[in-house]
């Protein structure tokens, strides 16, 4: 079992930045990748449907023999997560929201969280519930602000980290939750962590910013070191990136959020399972 892969999926290419924290803590495991580039986004649509997709991608990577599953989305970890729990045949799920909210518990002094995401992960109210049950849990005292930033998501793509236009959209988004002296902001999307300078500038020094996909990664480490087999991967580590749409964009953006190279994207396309386009 510890040679199997790690599967990842996002609705389309923000779930890179988790791989990037993956890389980061754990660079001996194997990792198959699925982007479903066709249908992105998620955010916008509805429950049923994100379930639908949910329920799809996690079949796609169980065909690959994974581990564990990372569902490096957070509009699927507020909407569908308990889909991707029951289709896991019994194997570890890790999502976006709980581990980033109990970090954000965890890291706030004044007990003022801010939360931006998608348009459907800030409607969900997932974040709320779980800063809620986990500042239950240690006892502590939390109040929280959410923001949807939907044109963070195509900036990020655009690699518009620094260009003016973002500062000026980040300014209109974030100056509600910086008026409410939050001193955490949850990065509730995988594409934010791109624009985490700017999104940093904006809140001030004093806020800390809590990356989903660090996060997720952390519970990942934490889910390998306690198997009883030792979960972790012994052999060289090998990576599958696979995408539902022509894979040329995803390729170039892909390689800018990793900030290095990263396996040929191949196309898969959905008939009555998943199967690579030749």
């Amino acid at each position: 079992m510890s040679d199997q892969p790690i599967g990842v999926f996002d609705s389309g290419i923000g779930g890179m930045t988790v791989v990037k924290e993956l890389f980061a803590v754990v660079p001996k495991e194997s990792i198959v990748y699925f982007g479903d580039t066709a249908r992105v986004p998620y955010g916008t649509k509805s429950v049923e449907t994100v379930q639908r997709y949910a329920r799809e991608d996690t079949e796609l990577l169980l065909a690959h023999d994974v581990k564990m599953i990372v569902v490096a989305c957070n509009t699927v970890s507020a909407t569908a997560l308990g889909e991707v729990e029951r289709m896991a045949r019994g194997i570890p799920v890790v999502g976006m929201i709980g581990p980033c909210a109990a970090k954000a518990v965890r890291a706030t002094t004044s007990g003022c969280i801010g939360i931006i995401g998608t348009e459907a992960t800030i409607a969900s109210r997932a974040y709320e519930t779980a800063i809620e049950e986990e500042a239950k849990r240690i006892g502590k005292q939390c109040v929280t602000f959410s923001k949807a930033c939907p044109l963070f998501v195509p900036l990020a793509e655009e690699g518009w980290t620094d260009h003016k236009a973002t500062e000026l959209i980040a300014e209109e988004y974030l100056k509600e939750l910086r008026d409410k002296n939050i001193d955490v902001l949850i990065l509730g999307c995988t594409h934010y962590p791109v624009l985490s300078n700017v999104i940093q500038r904006t809140m001030g020094s004093s806020v800390t910013l809590v990356n989903s996909g660090a996060e997720a990664a952390k519970k990942v480490v934490e889910i390998l070191n306690a198997s009883p087999n030792d979960g972790h991967a012994t052999s060289k580590p090998s990576h599958k990136v696979l995408v539902s749409d022509i894979p040329r964009k995803f390729q170039a953006i892909g390689e800018r959020f990793l900030g290095r190279a990263m396996p040929e994207a191949h196309q898969v396309v959905w008939k009555e399972s998943w199967t690579i386009q030749r």
